[in-house]
């Protein structure tokens, strides 16, 4: 059975709906370590566009805790990803 843990020296990143779609993807794998506020920047180089279209409106949990990394008065600005952890993209859920 494979191991769903990232290999070492890498997180594991989650795509959940419009995210995946853009990415063409539901999992990767990114190095590690990482300063969050830097995560964008990632992969709108991996994923031209990706920032604009899907990642303005998106949610982001570390270690499954929301992280607030917008604007210079962000509470984690300073948050560096680590080896192992689990970041997750969360595009806003509509419901009708």
């Amino acid at each position: 059975m494979a191991s769903n843990r990232p290999p070492p020296g890498h997180f594991e990143l989650l795509y959940f709906a419009a995210a995946s779609d853009f990415a063409g993807r539901n999992t990767e794998n990114i190095p590690a370590p990482i300063v969050a506020t830097d995560l964008f920047g990632v992969l709108e180089q991996r994923y031209p566009g990706i920032t604009e279209k899907v990642l303005s409106s998106c949610a982001v949990t570390v270690n499954l805790q929301y992280v607030d990394l917008e604007g210079e008065d962000a509470a984690d600005k300073d948050l560096i990803i680590q080896e192992g952890d689990e970041v997750a993209i969360i595009p806003p859920v509509s419901s009708g």
